[in-house]
């Protein structure tokens, strides 16, 4: 059976476009956590605000519930920067697999820079990182470089999911 998987990362890792391609490769349905954020936390970040652990209490509930709704199968993109984050959305749906997409600042800042129009400023980026908790060994999940093509990323998410993700796939 497959599970939901939470394409995860800072802002400018590239959750979004990774995301929709697994999700593309494993025919399932894809979300991204952005499109759950409600007004004020657009605004707030918007403002250069980074969020707080009560702005995204809401936010973390409405992809735990999507998540709970694909347990089937779905791909959602969301930082989960927190363990606590990713405990919460394993709350809705326990057999989720975190992928984190992971590069270093000079890699995120310059795929940042690529992005013009975004609502996450790249001035927030040094807050996402020192929020950032990286998956532990106890956590279900894989970590994978994202300073390579986003072909060769979603190959190695692919390579690193359980059989039951893949089958029926074509090669």
């Amino acid at each position: 059976m497959r599970s939901p998987i939470v394409v995860m990362g800072v802002s400018g890792s590239g959750k979004s476009t990774v995301g929709a391609a697994l999700a593309q490769r494993l025919r399932v349905p894809f979300a991204d956590a952005d499109d759950f954020h409600p007004a004020e936390n657009i605004a707030k970040m918007s403002a250069g605000q980074p969020l707080d652990d009560d702005d995204r209490g809401p936010w973390l509930e409405s992809i735990g519930v999507w998540l709970a709704e694909h347990e089937s199968g779905g791909v959602m993109s969301c930082s989960a920067l927190k363990r606590d984050y990713r405990n919460r959305l394993r709350e809705h749906a326990p057999a989720t697999l975190f992928a984190h997409l992971a590069g270093s600042v000079d890699v995120i800042s310059r795929r940042q820079a690529s992005r013009p129009g975004h609502f996450m400023p790249p001035a927030l980026l040094a807050s996402q990182f020192e929020t950032l908790e990286p998956l532990t060994a106890d956590e279900r999940g894989f970590t994978v470089d994202v300073d390579q093509s986003v072909d060769a990323i979603v190959d190695e998410l692919v390579a690193s999911l359980p059989d039951t993700h893949v089958d029926g796939e074509e090669s």
